[in-house]
């Protein structure tokens, strides 16, 4: 793509030539092969890489593009002695590609402003000493320095240090984010206001920059409907213009020879030239991917990722959202609410547990641990055995516990007459009894409230939640949050089940998730949202959206942009198309002159271009309200 200067700069030159001769004929009346000469240098000026496009084009077999409808046009304006006109429309078609270049760049630098939070070096702390590398050569464990102003290298844990991050590029989050010794940071923060020591926690490349740019390259490939729709139209449409064109400029003015005489090659001729200018199907090549891209670049200001233009057809017509619970709904922040003693003491059953879940990183086993803070002899573990979706079974110096829900007392043949409790909770059991359990507390999200209130403004009444938690505790959240339906005791393989279910009964069904669990009902839903901060890498890799900083109100957001993006690209086709139809018709019949031709092409182009930048401020306009 040539740089935008320089068409500016040509189309300039060429018109300044244009417009002397103009000025010369009307004056002193000069000879018509000078006006010819400097009307040819002007068109070449102008548009020399039109010309060697389309010779390249044919060469390579694509025949029928916009360059040679254009080459065709100008050469037949020349042939009937209209040589301003062939100037002007080759003048004006690279003031029109100058400006799609500017629309696209502005669209790209929307996205492409994410490159500039890949930093180019790190400090690591060896020896006792900074030395400076590349992020890529750092490894997990590593401790680097980050210095006020600079942006952090890779994902890493804060072991010294507190001071205020700017995430806004990678969350979309304006205000800075206070950070304080044993929080996590994101590699692309730019560190404000105090150093920081960090202990790395990924690698460059699984870090949260590295997902983005990769998820972003993504994105720019996977095309929707409607742009599948215009490329496959134009390698339709052009040929069959060519061809009308060709009819109207040759075979109906032969006929008309035959039948009366009348010689009216050089008018048909004319309308034909003004057809194929008018037919130039620009407007709809070029506005709707754009409107897409601008889509995507403004959903990535707000922190957003979406990964592709088909995923943003998808999300302005998701008509019902499922939701899982833990980590997305509520807080996943779980804390041991309490402890029920059945057949051993309390202090037993929160050991049991503990050495149960010691290498788990689960949220119900990380409040085990914070609760229990006992040294543990893990010498006793002679067997430790993790059941999907089902809990742990546990050798503890040759005694066999077992420690999870209800499902797992039902595997081994246990009573469990205990599954009415209303909170989240786990068993622990031996082969022969229920020893007790834990009961737990998770808090459900502010933002959850407000998630679905807005997703009733926008009519988006189907609201699930799939859990597999058990029943009473997900109706306990779903009365608070006034949720369609839920579905609880949910095995992973149980949620696509019922997924597919709803998907009968909505006709595009979203799904939100976090874990690594959530992953297959992500890829089985019409469309996948995942939690970018908090989420697991295989949900994120899992997801068609990805919410960067776990924001739950960005998802109507998302919704609301999709919309608009999506009125966008229907009224570019219908304005594009009905213009074009009128012109068309106009220039058969010898109404339109090349003017006229100019506007129905360039004009109209400009200003579907126009509209698909809108989507580019989507951001600035939702931030005003």
């Amino acid at each position: 793509m040539q740089g935008i200067k320089q068409r500016v700069i040509r189309a300039i030159i060429a018109f300044v030539i244009f417009l002397i001769i103009f000025i010369l004929e009307k004056t002193i009346l000069i000879n018509e092969y000078v006006v010819l000469s400097f009307c040819i240098l002007a068109y070449l000026i102008s548009g020399y890489d039109i010309l060697l496009k389309a010779l390249k084009n044919i060469r390579h077999g694509q025949v029928f593009d916009e360059n040679f409808l254009m080459i065709i046009a100008t050469i037949g304006a020349f042939a009937v002695k209209s040589y301003e006109e062939a100037v002007m429309v080759m003048v004006l078609y690279q003031v029109g590609e100058a400006f799609q270049d500017y629309a696209v760049n502005k669209s790209r630098n929307s996205i492409s402003e994410l490159v500039n939070l890949v930093p180019n070096e790190a400090n690591l702390l060896k020896d006792g000493s900074l030395v400076v590398v590349e992020p890529e050569e750092l490894n997990v464990n590593d401790e680097i320095l980050v210095k006020v102003g600079e942006k952090v290298p890779v994902d890493g844990i804060i072991i010294e240090g507190e001071s205020d991050l700017d995430v806004s590029a990678l969350t979309g989050e304006s205000k800075l984010r206070s950070v304080y010794l044993n929080d996590e940071v994101l590699a692309g923060s730019i560190n404000k206001t105090g150093v920081l020591k960090l202990i790395v926690t990924k690698t460059f490349s699984n870090s949260a920059v590295a997902k983005i740019l990769e998820l972003v390259e993504e994105a720019t490939a996977k095309k929707s409907k409607s742009e599948n729709f215009i490329q496959k139209f134009a390698k339709i449409y052009t040929p069959i213009v060519v061809i009308l064109a060709l009819i109207l400029g040759v075979i109906v003015p032969t006929i008309i020879y035959f039948i009366n005489g009348n010689n009216l090659f050089n008018d048909y001729l004319f309308r034909a030239c003004s057809f194929l200018v008018i037919s130039c199907p620009c407007a709809l090549v070029i506005s709707v991917p754009l409107s897409f891209f601008g889509g995507i670049g403004a959903s990535s200001k707000m922190g957003v990722l979406i990964k592709g233009s088909i995923y943003i057809e998808k999300l302005a017509k998701v008509d019902g959202i499922a939701f899982d619970k833990t980590g997305t709904l509520t807080k996943g922040e779980f804390i041991v609410k309490d402890v029920v003693s059945l057949n051993d003491s309390k202090e037993n059953i929160i050991k049991y547990a503990s050495y149960a879940e010691y290498y788990s990183n689960h949220p119900l086993a990380l409040a085990i641990k914070k609760y229990s803070q006992k040294t543990l002899d893990l010498s006793q573990i002679k067997e430790l055995k993790e059941l999907a979706g089902y809990g742990i079974y546990l050798n503890l110096d040759d005694e066999i516990y077992l420690v999870g829900n209800h499902k797992l007392l039902e595997k081994y043949n246990l009573n469990c007459d205990y599954d009415d409790i209303a909170n989240t909770h786990i068993y622990v059991a031996n082969l022969t009894k229920v020893l007790g359990y834990i009961i737990f507390e998770d808090e459900v999200k502010k933002e959850a409230y407000s998630l679905i209130n807005e997703l009733n403004n926008l009519n988006i009444n189907n609201t699930y939640m799939l859990t597999g938690d058990n029943l009473k505790t997900a109706l306990s959240v779903k009365d608070k949050l006034n949720l369609k339906e839920v579905k609880a005791n949910l095995l992973p393989e149980n949620k696509v089940e019922a997924l597919n279910e709803l998907k009968k009964e909505n006709q595009v069904l979203a799904y939100v998730g976090d874990g690594i669990n959530d992953a297959p009902v992500l890829v089985a839903s019409d469309i996948g949202i995942s939690m970018g901060t908090f989420g697991s890498d295989v949900a994120i890799e899992a997801s068609s959206v990805v919410i960067m900083d776990d924001d739950l109100e960005k998802i109507p957001l998302s919704i609301k942009l999709s919309r608009f993006v999506m009125k966008i690209v229907l009224a570019n086709i219908i304005f594009a198309i009905l213009v074009k139809l009128v012109v068309l018709v106009l220039a058969t019949f010898g109404y339109a002159n090349m003017w006229l031709a100019i506007f129905a092409d360039v004009g109209v182009a400009c200003l579907c271009i126009l509209n698909a930048l809108r989507t580019l401020y989507f951001v600035k306009k939702v931030n005003k309200k």
